[in-house]
């Protein structure tokens, strides 16, 4: 179960690409291809591995207060998709 309060990172079988719009996601171990919609979340999954936790990323990323639960919702269904996965703090 997803838990912003615990520190997370992107998988290790899963590769971002860069794109204009967010990012591309490919899943080596399901060769599934996803999209993150906006370079702000991108720049969120990316950047995971440096925090504490997903709330110090999404402060860090400067995620707005009135976008943070839609954040934390498109998190969590990434999470249930193994894209990122919880790690030892």
């Amino acid at each position: 179960m997803f838990d912003p309060k615990r520190p997370y990172r992107c998988s290790p079988q899963v590769a971002l690409r860069p794109e204009p719009f967010g990012a591309l996601v490919y899943d080596f171990t399901t060769r599934r291809l996803s999209f993150l919609k906006t370079k702000q979340l991108a720049q969120v999954v990316a950047t995971l591995e440096k925090h504490a936790d997903v709330d110090s990323t999404l402060d860090a990323v400067e995620v707005a207060p009135g976008q943070r639960a839609a954040y934390l919702h498109a998190l969590a269904g990434l999470a249930d998709a193994g894209t990122i996965q919880q790690r030892e703090p």
